[in-house]
This record gives C-alpha cells, sequence and structure tokens, in this order.
C-alpha cells in the first residue's frame, strides 16, 4: 500500500539520476528511477507542478523483513533508504525495536546483494555523484558484503560487518550533508563531533540494547589505522579487527567517487590506484586486494566508450573470460539508441577503450537495463 507524497525542496539534484518513479497526484508515473534532470527550468516545473514520489506506509517489520520477492536493488532503493533512517532513528530514540530493525535491514542488504551482485554494485556507482549521508551509508554496507566475503569472512560475522556500516556514523547523520556542502574549512568543534562519532555511536547503540561485542569494536576501530596514526587509540597491525578495516576502506572508497563542495569526485582508474597504494601500511594487504578483485578494471554502473564509439554502461563483470559486459546507449555517432543493447568487451570490437566522465549523466531505466519487470 502507497501514498504519495509532495516531493520536497532540495530532494532532487540536476544532473543525478531520480532516486524513485515520480508519479502525479493521480497516481500516474510521469518519469521513471534513473531519468536524469537537466536544467534549473525543468527542477523547479517539477516542484511548481506538484509532482509526488511513492512512499510506502509503515508495515509490520516482520513483513518487511520476511518479503520473499525478487531482489531488484533499484527498486528497494527508496525502501533501503527509509528503512534506514527509521532504524537509525529507532536507536536515537532507544526504541526496544532497534536491533530488529537493523538486523533485518542487514538481512535485506545482503539478499540484495547475493541474489543481484551487479546491479547493486551499478546502484553504488550510478548514484555516487552527489549521494546523501543515508545513501553513502547504503553504500557502505553494500561494499562491505561483497569484500568481506572476497576476504573470506564467516557469514556472521559479515552480518556484523554490516549492521556495523548501517551505524558507524550515526552520530554524523544530523551534520554530514552539510559538511559535505561546505567548502570552509572544518572548525575546532565540527572536527572533535568526527573525532568522537564512533565513542558517541556506541553510546546510543548500548542505549538502545544493542550490545553486540564484535558490532560495536568494528565500530569503536574503523578509523584506527595499520601503521597506527588513527583514532581514537591509535592503534596498529593486528591489534585493529580485519571487519574494521573492511569498513574503513568501503566509507574511503565511497568517499573517493563521491563529488563534494570543496573537490571533484574520482574516476575510477584514478580511485583503483590509490586503492592499491593503501595496501602498504594503512591496511593489511589482503583487504585492498579484495575490493579491487570485487570492483575489476570496470566496475558495474560506471560509463565507458567502446572501440567502435558507442558509449555504454558497464552491466556486468567478466564470465569465464567473458565480459565485462556493457549495454550500449549510445551509437557511434552519438545517437541515442531507443534501446540498448549488450556488448561482450571481451569481443575485438567492443573493447572498452576508454572511461566515460559527462557533465551530466544520460538518463536511464536502470530497472529495464538490468533485466527486472518494473
Amino acid at each position: 500500500m502507497t501514498e504519495l507524497v509532495r516531493i520536497a525542496p532540495g530532494a532532487l539534484t540536476i544532473g543525478r539520476p531520480l532516486p524513485w518513479n515520480v508519479y502525479d497526484s493521480d497516481g500516474n508515473v510521469l518519469l521513471r528511477q534513473g531519468y536524469v534532470i537537466q536544467t534549473n527550468s525543468q527542477l523547479e516545473q517539477l516542484f511548481e507542478r506538484g509532482r509526488f514520489k511513492p512512499r510506502k506506509i509503515e508495515r509490520p517489520q516482520e513483513e518487511v523483513f520476511e518479503d520473499n520477492r525478487d531482489r531488484n536493488p533499484f527498486a528497494d532503493y527508496p525502501d533501503l533508504l527509509h528503512t534506514l533512517e527509521a532504524t537509525l532513528k529507532a536507536i536515537t530514540d532507544a526504541d526496544p525495536s532497534a536491533q530488529k530493525r537493523l538486523l533485518g535491514l542487514a538481512r535485506m542488504i545482503e539478499r540484495t546483494c547475493t541474489e543481484s551482485p551487479d546491479a547493486s554494485l551499478a546502484l553504488v556507482h550510478l548514484y555516487s555523484i552527489g549521494p546523501t549521508i543515508h545513501e553513502q551509508i547504503i553504500f557502505y554496507a553494500i561494499l562491505c558484503q561483497f569484500v568481506a566475503r572476497q576476504f573470506g569472512l564467516e557469514e556472521k560475522r559479515i552480518a556484523m560487518l554490516t549492521a556495523a556500516a548501517l551505524t558507524a556514523n550515526l552520530a554524523l547523520v544530523p551534520i554530514a550533508d552539510k559538511l559535505n556542502a561546505s567548502n570552509k574549512i572544518l572548525s575546532n568543534e565540527q572536527r572533535g563531533v568526527i573525532r568522537q562519532h564512533p565513542e558517541r555511536g556506541i553510546k546510543a547503540l548500548q542505549a538502545a540494547g544493542i550490545t553486540n561485542k564484535l558490532l560495536l569494536t568494528i565500530i569503536a576501530q574503523h578509523h584506527e589505522q595499520a601503521d597506527g596514526s588513527g583514532y581514537p587509540k591509535g592503534l596498529s597491525g593486528t591489534e585493529i579487527r580485519p571487519e574494521a578495516e573492511i569498513l574503513a576502506l568501503a566509507e574511503r572508497y565511497v568517499a573517493m567517487i563521491t563529488k563534494r563542495a570543496y573537490r571533484q569526485r574520482m574516476n575510477i582508474a584514478d580511485a583503483r590506484k590509490l586503492i592499491a597504494n593503501l595496501a602498504d601500511g594503512k591496511f593489511r594487504p589482503a583487504i585492498p586486494k579484495a575490493l579491487l578483485q570485487v570492483l575489476g578494471e570496470f566496475p558495474p554502473g560506471i560509463l565507458v566508450r567502446l572501440d567502435n564509439n558507442e558509449v555504454g554502461v558497464v552491466s556486468g563483470r567478466p564470465v569465464r573470460a567473458r565480459g565485462p559486459f556493457v549495454k550500449a546507449i549510445f551509437g557511434p555517432r552519438g545517437n541515442r539508441y531507443a534501446g540498448t543493447f549488450e556488448r561482450d568487451t571481451s569481443i575485438l570490437e567492443f573493447n572498452i577503450r576508454a572511461l566515460e566522465e559527462p557533465e551530466v549523466m544520460p538518463s536511464m531505466d536502470f530497472s529495464l537495463m538490468w533485466g527486472f519487470r518494473s
């Protein structure tokens, strides 16, 4: 059951894919998730004409998390964000349902990543242009799922790592978006809030009855560094749990590929080089290596130009000497295709020539592109 909610100013951004379908007041789809608003006038018209977005009415947690539909990360994205907000509020309010909500959300993300791995990774890259703090947190959890499995962690530890990824930045949520939008030097007070956020988050979790030792340790250590230069305790080497390093690397990678007011985002090639360098003293070498293996040279969700001059989005990682796979959306002369054409880039004429970094992302129907039913 859904209700239609008026879109709030600031909820949509020029040049960034819509995070959900946009409806009119009668419930008709006007713009699909993945559509990119190109101009200020388009944005103003969207607000002035009373467009709406869908929002699920709160349901019992059992219904939300025991849902057995096939997981479509793009269709699930609004629910993930809404559920994360509700979960963090429950923790802050010391609501007795907080732990159940948190573990349920972690299971939902685990299922999404397990059932639709390429689309889950694509979600991170497609929405990395200017994500809110809640979106960044979902990206951390998704990346932790993949890196932890590649690293070889057992399932129970992965579950706690995912829960930690969802809550480690709890104390930063009220200020993070403002900080990311500012190009001013941090004040001493802001620096203090940032350095204290692991401890403050742990206290909030404990007050909400969430006391799992591993989860709290991951949060406490996720800003420590193997060379002893981290905080709050200056731990080093094997004093730091690998789960904490995986979370720290997920946060570092999202920061690299995210645009901030004070700097541009990195392209994937530069981000990969920096990740490789982090194996030299800052992390256990196997952890950056695991992230590089998960991403591949061309991770799902990035735009590339092929040798035949088509432009497309990477849709799938290599499988048995084939791929990576690309959905071509622009022809060799720059014409937009009516649909998409899958290209196996291991075939000579479809080899990837270069990364594409357009000023504004092209609009795409993400669910359709990855083969999900609308």
